[in-house]
């Protein structure tokens, strides 16, 4: 069921206070009107998501699972729940189970793309990225540089992964490729300050000073009170053999 369909009018408008309230972020409320839904259409997929949803916004995570698996029981090709149930359990510590939930909603999304809203398009991809940064965490770089591309397959827009590809790509030993990124990033958003102070960093650890000098005086042009790339600055002008 989508967008009330089938529902009397009296239902829809239980789920259309419900929506309200979650929008607003009164999650008890919402709770309400959802549950007095689930009195008559307990068989619909929505009904549960939508209680998912409230119950995630409280922080109660094992209601919200509950629910969230009560709808993909009775639609298993539900994207949007099986997005939110990943994100319960990466925020839970099971990253394996989020893995493999993310997955499978990445595969039956792509087939979907054009049906996919941009909300659970962006959903998707965070969830990704945060599951490729518990990947780094451990040590491992090359499930962690899978995890954002993929992420960035589907939200090729989104800055803060790509710069967090580049930083792993780095730490994986390929810093011209980490470079290619840090720049992607910057040619899309020259304010994003923070992958040119990495872009600095990057070029000084392939012993190109004079790139790494300009970048980090270009971040302090932009912002005088940048501290790392100043700090930057400084270490590299205290070396004896610096033609800074």
């Amino acid at each position: 069921m989508r967008s009330g369909a089938g529902m009397s009018s009296e239902e829809r408008e239980q789920y259309r206070l419900g929506r309200l309230d979650l929008e607003r972020g009164d999650s008890d409320a919402a709770l309400t009107h959802f549950g007095k839904l689930l009195a008559t259409r307990s068989d619909f997929a929505d009904v549960h998501y939508m209680l998912g949803l409230a119950y995630d916004q409280k922080g109660e995570l094992e209601e919200a699972t509950q629910s969230f698996q009560e709808a993909l029981r009775i639609n298993p090709a539900y994207t949007e729940a099986r997005v939110a149930l990943g994100s319960v359990c990466e925020r839970a510590g099971d990253f394996e189970r989020a893995r493999s939930l993310v997955e499978r909603a990445t595969d039956r999304g792509h087939a979907l793309d054009d049906r996919l809203d941009a909300t659970t398009r962006g959903k998707l991809a965070n969830l990704q990225a945060k599951l490729a940064d518990a990947y780094r965490d451990a040590g491992e770089l090359r499930e962690a540089i899978e995890g954002y591309r993929k992420a960035l397959d589907r939200c090729p827009d989104y800055h803060d992964i790509r710069h967090r590809l580049a930083v792993a790509l780095r730490e994986a030993g390929l810093p011209s490729r980490a470079i290619e990124e840090f720049r992607r990033v910057l040619r899309a958003n020259p304010d994003y300050l923070v992958s040119a102070v990495q872009l600095g960093v990057t070029y000084y650890s392939l012993g190109r000073t004079r790139e790494a000098v300009l970048a980090w005086n270009t971040v302090l042009e932009r912002d005088p009170e940048r501290a790392d790339a100043a700090m930057y600055l400084r270490m590299v002008r205290a070396e004896p053999s610096s033609q800074a």
